[in-house]
């Protein structure tokens, strides 16, 4: 027998794992012992969804539009589970209130599982609910929340919506990962990818939006119907801002006045600059930052709020 090299810590040490708490197989666990079977077609297919909710000051925002988004995704791709709205509700709040967390990312998964005798046809696999909550982690650090993202245009075609439905969350990511390699060889922060006829699409877990004018619009096809994309209309409502959705060429998000990105993970965040040239003077624009601070003010609203108790 050829012995192995030894694993790095990287690999073993539960302490390279954020602090959090996980739930799985009818348990809630440390988040270090979260594991899933390499024979569970999540993990072998990426056939799963998912949904990410947040929790901000005790608080999850918005989480019943979360689940409906899970429960459309999992009716779309043919999967149960045995857990009612408001026993996943349950549990997330738990996880939450066992992680102590105040502010959480929390995400919770279908995945296909698996079947006793290994069998392709999905209708043979017992589909798998998982859930955990870690510190709230944003797709921009402090200091790009301040100055603003580089972000970068990539040639990289997002999966089309006639392969993979984009409006069901999924871990179909590696053309994400590609832009974002294509990104980083440019010295930007972040990517966007393009759809089939080369209009701007969507980035590693945004949406994006561009101001022209004082008219704020986002891409309407091959995009996730984010829940902070819809935010962004509702807040642009109140604002008697004209807020659309339509294709948005490359050059028109060159050009635009502003352009911010949308996500669970960090909210509305601002992008200055794009392949290396500024958005206009290179600042965070005037209503890029009213809607940023309109996006914080709805945490203290009570519709919007389901308080954990710890």
């Amino acid at each position: 027998m050829r012995i192995l090299p030894k694993l790095s810590s990287r690999h073993t040490d539960h302490r390279n794992y954020p602090p959090g708490i996980a739930y799985m197989d009818g348990q809630y666990l440390p988040i270090h012992e979260a594991k899933l079977s390499v024979l569970d077609y999540g993990f072998l297919h990426s056939d799963a969804t998912y949904d990410v909710a947040h929790v901000w000051g005790g608080a999850f925002f918005k989480l019943g539009d979360h689940l409906d988004r899970f429960s459309r995704g999992m009716d779309a791709l043919h999967m149960s589970i045995p857990y009612t709205k408001a026993q996943i509700i349950e549990i997330l709040h738990n996880c939450v209130a066992l992680s102590k967390l105040k502010n959480a990312y929390v995400e919770f998964i279908c995945t296909r599982g698996t079947s006793p005798n290994f069998s392709r046809d999905p209708r043979d696999a017992e589909n798998r609910f998982i859930a955990f909550a870690i510190p709230f982690g944003s797709v921009a650090s402090k200091e790009q929340l301040e100055c603003g993202l580089h972000l970068a245009i990539t040639d990289v075609v997002r999966i089309p919506p006639s392969s993979v439905d984009p409006t069901v969350k999924n871990y179909h990511w590696l053309d994400m990962v590609k832009g974002l390699y294509a990104a980083y060889e440019r010295g930007a922060d972040t990517a966007t990818l393009i759809d089939l006829n080369g209009n701007v699409s969507e980035g590693p877990g945004f949406n994006i939006f561009s101001i022209t004018n004082g008219v704020v619009s986002t891409p309407d096809v091959s995009v996730l119907l984010g829940i902070t994309r819809q935010t962004i209309f509702d807040i642009c409502e109140e604002l008697e801002v004209r807020c659309h959705a339509q294709d948005i060429t490359v050059d028109k998000l060159k050009t635009a006045d502003e352009v911010f990105i949308t996500s669970t993970a960090g909210g509305v965040m601002p992008v200055t600059r794009i392949d290396e040239r500024p958005i206009a003077s290179g600042n965070i624009g005037p209503l890029s930052k009213r809607i940023m601070h309109a996006y914080w003010q709805l945490h203290n609203e009570g519709k919007h709020r389901d308080p954990v108790e710890y």
